[in-house]
């Protein structure tokens, strides 16, 4: 398998674990509840229920965790740090549309203060 990063030794395989978990994230968009464009958790977020969602499922499935079959935990591991991605992507592109609008405020205030 290859290496992220050839100049760090990961003692925990952690560039292995990056590469099977995007291989996860990957495989859910081939999954049944996906093959629409427009995922339901998208529907979740769109209601503004979607960090309370992302959370329940992080610790539903942490919660889960050492409960099932070896490779039922190693997923719901998976699952944990997917949902924690997707929260994590929400709230930066949060960061953006609020930063982009300060920005656009900002300009045109700058609009006006040159008039």
């Amino acid at each position: 398998m290859p290496k992220l990063n050839d100049k760090i030794d990961y003692k925990f395989h952690e560039d292995t674990t990056v590469l099977k978990l995007m291989s996860y994230i990957d495989s859910t968009y081939d999954q049944h509840y996906a093959q629409d464009k427009i995922q339901a958790t998208e529907f979740i977020f769109d209601s503004g229920h979607g960090e309370g969602f992302c959370v329940g499922n992080i610790l539903k499935y942490a919660q889960r965790w050492g409960k099932k079959t070896e490779k039922t935990q190693k997923l719901d591991l998976y699952k944990v740090i997917h949902y924690t991605m997707i929260l994590l992507g929400h709230l930066d592109r949060e960061d953006n549309l609020k930063f982009e609008k300060e920005m656009a405020e900002y300009d045109a205030q700058m609009m006006i203060d040159k008039a």
